[in-house]
């Protein structure tokens, strides 16, 4: 872990946009979420929101986002996110939580970047841009591979939706 801290800690001065979950804050940058244990489907959400106003503050970041994921079993997980920003997330924002039968994570995590940055981009607000990178990623977690096959329609269907997790295809 200190090799790891010393090698991603400067590079932050280059980072705009921080995007994680609560292992890459602990073991690349050394800001720990309390006592939240991802294994236990618990989460600190206080904990979560200290991290990345801690995370803003130490690396000057203009945005935080992190992944919120509760285990309940290998296939079935609570998923969510939370936003920090200086405009409409000023105050950290939980995104809406959806509750996935998983078929393959793998690729996951990437949807969730794509999806922030699509959103960051072509959204009105930071939370709309955090809803859908939510969505994106939750529907990728509904799909074999590596890929997110899904179109923005489809996305934006669900993170437009009540949050029950219900997939339309």
């Amino acid at each position: 872990r200190p090799q790891t801290q010393a090698t991603m800690q400067p590079l932050m001065a280059f980072v705009d946009v921080c995007i994680a979950n609560e292992e890459d804050a602990e073991k690349s940058l050394g800001l720990k979420a309390g006592h939240t244990d991802v294994d236990a489907a618990t989460l600190d959400e206080a904990a979560y929101f200290r991290v990345a106003k801690a995370l803003k503050k130490t690396y000057n970041f203009k945005t935080v986002a992190i992944t919120l994921r509760e285990s309940f079993s290998a296939s079935r997980n609570g998923w969510s996110a939370m936003l920090l920003d200086d405009g409409d997330c000023a105050e950290p924002y939980r995104s809406k939580r959806y509750d996935i039968q998983i078929v393959d994570r793998v690729g996951g995590g990437d949807s969730f970047a794509s999806g922030l940055i699509y959103g960051l981009l072509t959204k009105s607000s930071s939370k709309d841009a955090l809803e859908f990178a939510v969505a994106a990623s939750c529907l990728k977690q509904t799909i074999p591979g590596d890929f997110n096959l899904v179109s923005v329609s489809e996305v934006e269907k669900l993170a437009g939706g009540s949050g029950s997790g219900r997939v339309e295809r």
